[in-house]
């Protein structure tokens, strides 16, 4: 590999279409840390929503077209636990039984990561110059804390953040409720998930939600605001890469 990585920016759907910005902090990060970034326009959706639903074959086209688009890069870096967690997780069991593209998958699998922690863990990033002065909470995702290893990554990032507070939720491994489908088919069960969260988020006394799954971050951010609570909700790289001085999730 080069001295200076080639990093393929996974960007996510959720990204594209409803918070580019993170996108923007991301490969602000990635190239303060020394690497080459590109975005590949060949890049769709992971798979993961056609995955979960049993849709296999959809799956394995959508895996197909993002292996192809990405195996020519020393890494793939994504900005969501849950991205990054299909593509590492379960493409390989996507192509289980494809003698062709297991390879393949298994190959993109080993190098694909989720942001912070590819700055912490590879890349070895250890501060950031970016103030924030603000009290926040962190949110760990159930894909990045389960299926990536993702917690104490982001803690130390943002412990170099100046003006920065943080301040510990009490359930700290307690789903949101989002969970993709989760959300849709269990709607109930999914608010009252939400609404546990939020009291928990606003018991720290923090202004400021952050996590680095962008769904988590929305399904939160319009459950406050069908509750009239005033906590702004925020990307975790947004906050890193120092462009926390834009709207937050939900403002207008």
């Amino acid at each position: 590999m080069s001295a200076r990585p080639k990093v393929g920016l996974f960007v996510t759907c959720l990204v594209d279409l409803v918070r580019p910005q993170v996108g923007f902090a991301a490969v602000k990060l990635l190239e303060q840390a020394g690497c080459d970034v590109a975005v590949p326009e060949a890049q769709t959706c992971c798979g993961q929503p056609a995955w979960n639903a049993g849709a296999d074959r959809d799956a394995k086209d959508i895996a197909r077209a993002v292996i192809a688009a990405f195996e020519g890069f020393d890494y793939v870096v994504a900005p969501s636990g849950s991205c990054a967690g299909m593509i590492k997780r379960h493409y390989p069991e996507v192509f289980e039984n494809d003698a062709e593209w297991l390879p393949r998958a298994r190959a993109l699998a080993q190098k694909t990561h989720e942001l912070v922690s590819f700055l912490v863990d590879v890349r070895k990033v250890s501060t950031v110059p970016a103030k924030f002065a603000h009290k926040v909470c962190y949110h760990d995702s159930c894909s990045s804390l389960r299926e990536m290893g993702v917690k104490a990554q982001p803690r130390a990032l943002l412990g170099s953040v100046e003006g920065l507070a943080l301040e510990e939720l009490t359930d700290t491994q307690v789903c949101c409720g989002f969970g993709g489908l989760f959300s849709v088919k269990y709607p109930e069960i999914s608010e009252r998930m939400a609404d546990d969260k939020i009291a928990d988020a606003c018991g720290t006394g923090a202004d400021t939600l952050l996590a680095g799954d962008l769904g988590c971050l929305l399904h939160l951010a319009g459950r406050l605001k069908r509750e009239s609570k005033t906590m702004a909700v925020r990307h975790v790289a947004e906050v890193l890469a120092d462009m926390g001085g834009e709207k937050a999730l939900g403002e207008t």
